[in-house]
């Protein structure tokens, strides 16, 4: 599984005298039989050295990483990392080594990695070097790290939370013994910037078991220095179809959108849309209430994503849908108005997002039925209200072209005219060009307009009824 290119790069090394390997995750992902989304390459050879191999690579670290560059057929450059055999200390920040030294010994590389499934090297023909049983570790799914995990996590409190990742991530345990440290280093998370955790967060809410990310950062005690918010849920029972508690509504709700594949703005959504109900709950259950908590909990969600570096437009978009998510649909007193105020609200591009969140929220709820008549039929409406009426408008032409350029006098003929160029716009809509309408004026003008204009409204009509069957037929509803 090891491309051509990289077989290249470590022929290179070793024609030169040098040891070279592929390393970590690249590693990893070809024992799971998963194609490395990027390689790195650890080697004997100093930053100097590599830099003479690769004429056109770029050093512009402090940690002897050399990036080699990989030109592709689009032109676009792809780097592989490149890095000297290497040992660090001094993690005055747990996050970055303060000193870096380069080593001789691939031993002595491999014992400063993280976790034994990413601490494992391979050969140009495909050798894997093992030296602390990763591949045991990777046999019995787990996650453990190198050598003492106190340590580990003191040099990179971020580990913390990569060990959660990658636990969802591959379906893996963590070491009970990683795990007990984990909870005791929990509060070093508090070192890492909001950036960083903000990354790991996102890789983990991508995964497909992103509930069981989130249990797991309550059970390590990180949550409350990621998201604390969400704790506030626990065993807050609350009313109606509801048979969870906040918590677990909140993470099967996000799960739901995990199931189906959607994106993180659905999952992020999803998590937060009912963040703010242990804030604004009056009353016990099953019979209390939430009031206002959309409004509140918008405002929370964009304090969360804020606080986490999300980019604005993320925090905005999903403190609109938080807000928006108790839109009411109930067939029988839903109107067209109603439903373009919604949208106008929400935004046309939010309003798909919107519905998929009901969905999911319906889901995580316990609600067996995620797209019930009711909901199909507001999709429907929106849909309906969205889609570009037929009018006038859709013309390549308009009133003034007739008067000021056909000079047409101003009356009813102009409004007769321009409705039955529509009617044969819309049986052909290869007519709709300037010039092509121009020229039927003048045939129009010498016929009897009055006995086109029925005919023309007949069409219009039937057109719009045939728009808004396709629509019913869409969602299946009547």
């Amino acid at each position: 599984m090891i491309p051509d290119y990289i077989q290249d790069i470590l022929n290179t090394f070793e024609r030169a005298g040098f040891e070279a390997y592929i390393v970590g995750g690249s590693v990893r992902d070809i024992l799971c039989q998963i194609t490395p989304k990027d390689w790195d390459i650890t080697t004997n050879a100093t930053p100097e050295q590599i830099q003479e191999l690769f004429p056109d690579s770029v050093y512009e670290n402090n940690f002897g990483t050399v990036g080699i560059k990989r030109r592709l057929a689009d032109e676009t450059v792809e780097i592989i990392e490149a890095t000297p055999y290497r040992t660090e200390s001094g993690y005055a920040d747990n996050r970055r080594p303060s000193e870096v030294t380069f080593v001789s010994e691939l031993s002595e590389d491999i014992h400063r990695r993280d976790f034994t499934i990413n601490a494992l090297a391979m050969k140009s023909d495909g050798t894997v070097i093992d030296l602390i049983h990763g591949q045991t570790d990777l046999t019995a799914q787990l996650i453990r790290t190198v050598g003492d995990p106190q340590e580990r996590f003191q040099e990179d409190a971020l580990r913390l939370l990569r060990a959660v990742r990658f636990a969802v991530q591959m379906d893996f345990e963590i070491h009970p013994e990683t795990k007990t440290a984990m909870i005791a280093l929990a509060p070093s998370l508090a070192t890492i910037s909001q950036e960083r955790i903000r990354d790991e967060l996102t890789k983990m809410m991508l995964t497909p078991r992103a509930m069981d990310g989130f249990i797991l950062l309550y059970e390590t005690r990180l949550l409350p220095h990621i998201m604390p918010e969400l704790e506030e849920g626990i065993g807050v029972m609350q009313n109606g179809h509801h048979i969870y508690d906040v918590w677990e509504h909140l993470l099967r709700t996000m799960q739901h959108a995990c199931d189906m594949n959607w994106s993180l703005d659905l999952r992020m959504a999803g998590l937060l849309h009912d963040i703010a109900k242990p804030r604004t709950k009056e009353g016990v259950s099953p019979t209390c209430s939430f009031h206002g908590h959309e409004v509140v909990g918008a405002s929370m969600a964009y304090e969360i994503l804020n606080r986490l570096k999300y980019p604005k437009r993320f925090t905005n978009r999903m403190s609109k849908l938080v807000r928006y998510h108790m839109f009411y649909y109930d067939t029988g007193e839903v109107t067209e108005s109603s439903v373009r105020k919604l949208v106008r609200n929400v935004g046309v591009t939010n309003i798909k997002d919107l519905i998929k969140l009901r969905e999911c929220d319906r889901i995580g709820s316990g609600t067996p039925k995620a797209r019930p008549y009711r909901l199909r039929h507001f999709e429907y409406m929106a849909e309906k209200v969205i889609t570009d009426p037929i009018s006038l408008s859709m013309l390549a032409i308009n009133g003034n072209t007739l008067i000021k350029e056909l000079n047409i006098t101003p009356g009813p003929n102009i409004g007769t005219i321009l409705n039955v160029l529509l009617a044969e716009v819309l049986e052909d809509p290869t007519l709709n060009t300037r010039d092509t309408l121009i020229q039927r004026v003048h045939k129009l003008q010498t016929q009897d307009l009055n006995s086109l204009k029925q005919q023309s409204i007949t069409t219009i009509e039937a057109k719009q009824e045939e728009q808004d069957r396709a629509i019913k037929r869409k969602y299946h509803v009547n």
